[in-house]
């Protein structure tokens, strides 16, 4: 394993951990969008079923189990356990508009016509777009808290972070996986405004809102 996607997965357990203690510590998870959410729980179910059928070493399987056990905990927190301060008006991108497409997609572009082949591409291809409900529900109410800035932060890092990776792998081990590299591309597209904008007011106070207008 190489240095960046050690911090790549770092970056996204972190970025992770930051929104799941924003909502256990606040008792709100106002600004946060609870179908974005859902879909990254998705994600790492689609992609980590063969937790069922091979073990690729100790990290591997701890990272899995912990990403699973997170995003799942964070629904909960989000619909369940502190749904009266979910803005679900705000929450209103149409997901069927990135779920019915991407399905569509894994069935006619993956490596193997399998169903652990198919449902890992669905994966790699939803978590690609699986951020913009969180971006749309930013931009529809202009504002965003400090902590929820710096959860997207850490989440793009990761995807950047990994995009080194691939070239990484590419120059030492001629490695390509056409699939996740123009995924992520996909993805670190969406977080280019938010970044700029991130950098460009970069000072936060902690719990103070920042106005936001994101392009994408």
């Amino acid at each position: 394993m190489n240095i960046f996607r050690l911090a790549g997965d770092v970056s996204h357990l972190v970025a992770i951990i930051i929104l799941f203690m924003k909502i256990r510590r606040s008792k709100s998870c106002a600004g946060i969008s609870g179908k974005s959410q859902v879909l990254f729980a998705l994600v790492f179910t689609t992609r980590y079923l063969d937790l069922f059928t091979s073990v690729i070493s100790i990290y591997n399987t701890v990272m899995k189990v912990v990403f699973l056990a997170l995003a799942y905990a964070t629904v909960y927190l989000i619909y369940m356990r502190f749904r009266s301060t979910f803005d679900s008006e705000s929450d209103s991108f149409r997901v069927e508009f990135l779920l019915v497409p991407v399905a569509g997609l894994s069935f006619l572009e993956n490596y193997a016509f399998a169903p652990l082949e198919i449902l890992w591409t669905f994966s790699i291809y939803l978590e690609s777009v699986a951020i913009l409900p969180q971006l749309f529900m930013i931009t529809k109410t202009g504002e965003a808290e400090s902590i929820t800035t710096h959860y997207l932060f850490f989440l793009g890092l990761y995807r950047a972070l990994y995009l080194a990776n691939w070239v990484w792998r590419y120059h030492t081990e001629g490695f390509f996986d056409q699939i996740a590299v123009v995924s992520g591309v996909v993805q670190t597209i969406f977080y280019c405004d938010f970044f700029y904008l991130y950098v460009t007011r970069g000072e936060y106070e902690p719990g103070r809102d920042v106005d936001f207008v994101l392009y994408f």
